[in-house]
């Protein structure tokens, strides 16, 4: 069973929940910002932490931030796999004594990121960067951005992928727990839905329509090997 946290309303498990389905994975979600959490982690083999609009550092005014915080420490002992997507990659950061903080540009929109040389080692994300038709490895792909928060590099992570704008992009940690700045869940309607009324709806509807099939199917690689090891 996957226990899956969102944050936000808005902020689902777009093609994550999608391939947990279509592969007959039991997952539950938790609404945290409605008070809704897992008691403890015991029936669970993964923890997915969704993104949010609300930076670590304002975890007074969003108290439940805590208590995921508390889950990912019971997870990380526990053993089981865990994937943390933008707010969620930030939490297990500084879960595991990272600083987060405030960026000094808001990465948004589709951006390459580039494989790290342990990037290009680990299992993970050759199966994220090999081409879905083609076969090959690609050290730089374009992935759905939309932070502007970043963070340091947890002591015992492994750095994985970096962008131009921030360094950090994806790290690991022993080997079962995976960090992602980046949106590996975006679909065309979770897209619609977050830039409903901005004015760069238009430009990345555009562009999601031309890097999206190919974008989904290095997501659907990876998930096969995360939820399956």
């Amino acid at each position: 069973m996957i226990a899956i946290i969102k944050n936000v309303v808005n902020e689902g498990p777009g093609s994550i929940e999608q391939y947990l389905y279509e592969n007959a994975i039991p997952y539950k979600i938790f609404e945290a910002e409605n008070g809704d959490f897992p008691s403890t982690l015991e029936k669970f083999d993964g923890l997915v932490i969704m993104g949010g609009p609300m930076g670590v550092y304002e975890m007074e005014q969003y108290p439940y931030l805590k208590a995921i915080s508390r889950l990912i420490r019971e997870g990380i002992n526990r053993n089981i796999k865990i994937l943390g997507i933008c707010l969620g990659c930030q939490l297990i950061a500084h879960t595991l004594g990272a600083r987060v903080y405030k960026g000094d540009v808001e990465e948004i929109g589709w951006f390459d990121i580039e494989l790290t040389g342990d990037g290009l080692r680990d299992p993970l994300m050759l199966s994220l960067a090999r081409h879905p038709s083609v076969g090959d490895i690609w050290k730089k792909f374009k992935v759905f951005h939309w932070h502007g928060d970043t963070f340091e590099l947890p002591i015992g992570a492994v750095h994985l992928a970096k962008s131009d704008l921030y360094n950090y992009q994806a790290f690991s940690y022993k080997g079962r727990v995976y960090g992602f700045q980046f949106h590996i869940e975006v679909t065309k309607e979770l897209l619609e839905e977050w830039f409903e009324n901005n004015p760069l709806k238009e430009k990345l509807l555009s562009e999601t329509d031309k890097i999206l099939p190919e974008y989904t199917e290095r997501a659907k690689n990876f998930y096969r090997n995360f939820f399956n090891f």
